[in-house]
Order: structure tokens, then sequence, then C-alpha cells
């Protein structure tokens, strides 16, 4: 699977289950209603953050921003809420949960429904709320490590 490239996100969970998680095992399902799934390792911390809460929030990361995405991948930084200390997030409006700024966009998701999905839950989520950042450049995870599409030179 490392040969097939994807858009990096973190997933975010707020209050007192706050965690965020980088992940790149995301889709769009459809867009009548508006879902989107996600998938997430059964052990890890969102997973019971996810389920207890019900509503998540989806930042779609831009080019530029490696270290959030690292950030949120590194099993060391700390539990809860102060994790997002020294990150530039706002609440979302419908759920509470951090939305990372500078992100492509963002989405605001309740959970429908879970499917097992190996040692993952496949989390498919109603979106309550979508928007869209500045940015157009995407951070892509490829070959296990993050990449930044690079446009052709235009031609003269």
């Amino acid at each position: 699977m490392a040969q097939f490239a994807t858009g990096v996100t973190v997933l975010t969970v707020g209050g007192e289950h706050g965690h965020g998680m980088t992940a790149n095992a995301f889709a769009s399902v459809s867009l009548n209603p508006p879902l989107a799934l996600c998938c997430v390792a059964r052990r890890a911390r969102l997973h019971e953050a996810i389920l207890s809460t019900r509503g998540y929030g989806i930042s779609l990361l831009a080019a530029g921003q490696r270290r959030l995405a690292r950030h949120f991948s590194d099993r060391s930084r700390p539990r809860g809420m102060t994790q997002f200390d020294g990150v530039s997030w706002t609440p979302g409006p419908r759920t509470g949960a951090p939305l990372l700024a500078g992100a492509l966009g963002w989405l605001e998701c309740d959970l429908v429904e879970v499917y097992p999905g190996g040692d993952h839950s496949i989390f498919l989520g109603q979106v309550l709320n979508s928007s869209r950042g500045p940015g157009r450049e995407p951070l892509l995870f490829f070959t296990s490590d993050y990449h930044e599409l690079t446009s052709p030179a235009k031609p003269a």
C-alpha cells in the first residue's frame, strides 16, 4: 500500500475526550446525503474517543503542514486537549472538535455507523458542516513519507 498516494487528514475530537490523530484512510462516500468514512485502529486512543462522543472533526492537510501530520502521529505527545497547545485551531461549530488552521478544508461529522475492518473500525459519518480553506496544494503520503505536489512549469 506504500505505492498508493493518499491525502493526509487529522481526525479530532474535542471536550473531555479531546484527541487528534493523523490518518490517511479517509474517503468521500456520498454527496446526497453527505457521508465520509475514516478508518481508525481499534487500539488507537481516538477509536474510543469517537465512539464516546459520536461527533468528530476532519482537517484536510495542506502542503506545508508536515509538522502537524508528524505531531498528531507522534505517540509521545500529551494526552487530552493539551496536545493542541501550540497548534492553531478553532472549535467546530457543530461538534466542538478542533479544526486545524491552514488546512485545505474541514468537515464535522456525526457518527452514523461503525463497520469491522480487520484491526480497524470503519467509521461512517454524516457530514454536518464543511468549509474550504484558501490553499490549493495538498499534503500527500506516499512511500511511507510526506510529499507535496510540484506544479509543472507553464509554457511560455
